[in-house]
């Protein structure tokens, strides 16, 4: 649907409303001409509002450090320890962001290591999945999980072996397919630059909260 046609149904919903809403209010106010007021009516049933005070929104995650292209995010909480993730975010060769990554810790997850979250854009043909390839190495294939207004997410489990290729590679090069060009496919360079690092802070940071 393009914008100009999503404008003007949108804007024929809005007439439409408009014109049952007044023709509502008219049987409404012909009905109150010539029907009486009732009275006793229960008063305490009706919520009469409160004051809402307006405040700037708290973001509570912050950068912890940085690790060559890694950034180690940490979320303050009230009280506990605060949970930490490795984050990047994957530009084209334009500089236009294209997608987001974060990585963290898992503890007693088998083979899984870390689990990992990709966030694509919405235009993304979910059923080609999403491709990871360190350097010249084998691709693995990872499902989208769902979508939101931001983008697609992608919940992944990095194996042990997956997490030693990350700490061996140089890139890793994640490719997705626009879901308006199947026959292309977008590919974006996930630097591995401070990926060791980044990680070792975070498995350190996650065995102190045990």
């Amino acid at each position: 649907m393009t914008k100009s046609l999503f404008l003007l149904t949108t804007l024929a919903s809005l007439t439409f409303a408009g014109f049952a809403v007044a023709q509502e209010n008219a049987a409404t106010e012909e009905t109150q001409t010539t029907e009486a007021p009732a009275t006793g009516a229960d008063l305490s049933v009706l919520d009469t509002g409160e004051p809402v005070i307006e405040g700037p929104a708290d973001d509570n995650t912050y950068v912890k450090s940085t690790h060559g292209d890694w950034a180690v995010q940490c979320l303050r909480v009230p009280e506990g320890p605060e949970p930490c993730q490795m984050y990047q975010l994957l530009k084209d060769s334009n500089g236009g962001s294209v997608a987001e990554v974060s990585i963290f810790r898992l503890n007693n997850g088998g083979q899984v290591a870390a689990g990992g979250t990709f966030v694509v854009p919405l235009e993304t043909l979910l059923t080609e999945k999403l491709n990871v390839r360190v350097d010249s190495g084998q691709a693995k294939r990872y499902d989208f999980s769902f979508c939101t207004t931001v983008g697609c997410y992608a919940r992944v489990g990095f194996t042990t072996e997956d997490v030693s290729a990350f700490r061996r590679g140089n890139v890793a090069n994640v490719t997705i397919v626009p879901a308006l060009a199947p026959d292309q496919r977008v590919t974006v360079a996930m630097s591995l630059s401070g990926f060791t690092a980044a990680y070792d802070e975070i498995s350190a940071l996650e065995e102190q909260n045990q």
